[in-house]
C-alpha cells in the first residue's frame, strides 16, 4: 500500500503520540505480509484509539481498564492486564514499551478543581508479556494519550498539571502547572512543542509547550467558549495547528443549545489565523470533541454538535464542504479521494474529498466514538463501544446508493446537489442555527 506524504510505517517506527502523527490522519503499515480481515473483541467498550506497532495491535478498555495486546495477523489474543481505572488514553509503542494512562471523568470530592477519581497516573508495560514496568501515580485523571518525546514520556492531566516522566524507570523528571484541567485534549506533537486545550477555571485556554526547555512557547486564552476545548486533540501541519470548541447558546424549546465552532492558529505564535462556526445544536452528553483531522491543505471535521462533516481549506478557512451525516466524535481518516467518518450511531461514512459526497456507507453496532477510524494496510480500523474493534479491508466498503425518493435539501444558504448517485451536500457557507 502506498502511503500518502509525510506518513511513516509504523513497523519501522514508533506510535508515539495521539492517532500516530500530528495530523491526526492515521494511515498506517503495518510491515506484515497478512492482516487479520475481521476483527477482535475486547473486555469492554473501546473508547480510545487501538494502536499498531511490531506486529500487534494494542487495545485499551474503557469502564473495566482492560489493557489488550493481539497478533496483528492471526487476531490471536497474546497478553492482557489491568488498569486501576478507565482507560480512555491509546495504548502508545515507544522502543518496546506501551505507555497507557488511566482514569475516569468524575469530579474529585476530597481536592477541589480535580477532575478523576479513584486512582490516576500513567503505566508502562512491556509489549512483548504485558509485564507492568512501573506505575506513576498522578492526583487528576490521564484520560488524554501521553506523548514520548525528547527522551521523555508527557502527560496532561486532570489535576491541572503537566508532568515529565522517565520512560525507564517512570520517575518525575519535571512538572508544570497548567492552571486549567485537561479533560480529553489528547497533546498533538510536533517539532518537540506539544499542542493542547485546557478548560476549567475559566477562562478556556489553548497551549504550546516546548519539551525542549520545559516551558510554554505560548498560550492563547478564549473566553468566548465554555465547553469542549479540552476534549478535542488538535491537529497540526504546514504551520498551523487546528482545534475546535464550544460555547452554550440561548436554551432552545428542545434545552440547552451550544454553538460549535473551528479555529485555526500560527503554530509558532498562537495567533488566530481564522475561525469559522460549525453552527448550533442540543448539547452533547459528555465528550464534546469534533476532532480534526489535516490532511492534503485541508481540514476534515465532524460535530456532535450539529450531526454533519465538514471539509475547510487550511490556510484561509473557506469551507469546501458540510454533509449532515450524523453526529461524530473522533477524528476521520483520509486515503486518497476518500474520506472515513465514524457515528456515534455505528454507521462509518466514506466521503469525496473533494465535494463531500457519500461513496459508501458501513454500519455496525455499537457507538463509533469517541475515537474515529484508521486505516492499517489498506484495512479500515474502527473502535466501537460494543466490545469490538472492527476491520473492514477498503475494497469490501460497501459502496452506496441514495434510495429513490430521499435526495438531500438545500441549506438555507447553501445548495444540495446528487453527484454520482450519492449523497450530495451543502456546499460553502450555511446558516450559523442549522
Amino acid at each position: 500500500m502506498a502511503l500518502g506524504p509525510g506518513i511513516a510505517s509504523a513497523a519501522e517506527g514508533d506510535w508515539t503520540q495521539y492517532r500516530y502523527a500530528p495530523t491526526k490522519n492515521a494511515v498506517v503499515h503495518s510491515g506484515l505480509d497478512d492482516l487479520l480481515d475481521d476483527g477482535v473483541d475486547a473486555v469492554d467498550q473501546v473508547r480510545s484509539t487501538p494502536v499498531v506497532a511490531d506486529g500487534k495491535l494494542f487495545v485499551g478498555n474503557h469502564g473495566v481498564g482492560a489493557l489488550q495486546a493481539f497478533d496483528l495477523a492471526t487476531g490471536d489474543e497474546l497478553w492482557r492486564e489491568q488498569a486501576p481505572n478507565w482507560v480512555h488514553s491509546e495504548m502508545i509503542y515507544s522502543d518496546g514499551t506501551v505507555f497507557v494512562g488511566f482514569g475516569n471523568r468524575f469530579a474529585n470530592e476530597d481536592i477541589p478543581g480535580v477532575r478523576g477519581s479513584g486512582d490516576s497516573g500513567v503505566l508502562a508495560l512491556d509489549a512483548e508479556t504485558g509485564a507492568q514496568l512501573w506505575r506513576f501515580d498522578t492526583v487528576g485523571e490521564v484520560m488524554p494519550t501521553p506523548v514520548v518525546v525528547n527522551g521523555a514520556v508527557y502527560a496532561v492531566t486532570g489535576d491541572q498539571t503537566l508532568y515529565k516522566i522517565d520512560p525507564a524507570s517512570g520517575d518525575e523528571l519535571h512538572r508544570t502547572d497548567i492552571g486549567h484541567v485537561v479533560s480529553m485534549s489528547s497533546p498533538a506533537e510536533h517539532d518537540g512543542k506539544l499542542f493542547f486545550g485546557a478548560g476549567a477555571p475559566a477562562p478556556y485556554s489553548f497551549f504550546s509547550y516546548d519539551t525542549a526547555t520545559d516551558e510554554f512557547a505560548w498560550s492563547r486564552e478564549f473566553g468566548e467558549f465554555n465547553r469542549g476545548l479540552d476534549d478535542v486533540p488538535p491537529a497540526v501541519d504546514e504551520d498551523i495547528v487546528v482545534t475546535t470548541a464550544n460555547a452554550v447558546r440561548v436554551p432552545g424549546s428542545s434545552g440547552m443549545r451550544e454553538e460549535h465552532t473551528i479555529v485555526a492558529m500560527n503554530e509558532m505564535t498562537g495567533e488566530e489565523l481564522w475561525r469559522k462556526s460549525l453552527g448550533t445544536g442540543p448539547a452533547p452528553t459528555n465528550n464534546r470533541s469534533g476532532a480534526p483531522t489535516i490532511d492534503g491543505g485541508k481540514v476534515f471535521v465532524g460535530s456532535p454538535t450539529t450531526s454533519a462533516a465538514y471539509a475547510f481549506d487550511l490556510h484561509t478557512g473557506a469551507q469546501l464542504w458540510r454533509n449532515p451525516v450524523g453526529a461524530i466524535k473522533g477524528a476521520p481518516v483520509i486515503d486518497g479521494n476518500d474520506a472515513y467518518f465514524s457515528t456515534k450511531s455505528g454507521e462509518v461514512f466514506r466521503l469525496d474529498v473533494a465535494t463531500g459526497a457519500i461513496t459508501g456507507k458501513l454500519q455496525l453496532e455499537g457507538a463509533l466514538a469517541p475515537a474515529g477510524p484508521i486505516i492499517v494496510d489498506a484495512t479500515l480500523v474502527v473502535p466501537s463501544q460494543n466490545k469490538r474493534v472492527y476491520f473492514t479491508p477498503l475494497d469490501e466498503f460497501p459502496d452506496f446508493t441514495v434510495p429513490e425518493g430521499s435526495l438531500p435539501t438545500a441549506g438555507s444558504s447553501g445548495s444540495a446537489h446528487q453527484i454520482g448517485g450519492s449523497l450530495g451536500v451543502d456546499v460553502g457557507s450555511l446558516d450559523a442555527a442549522y
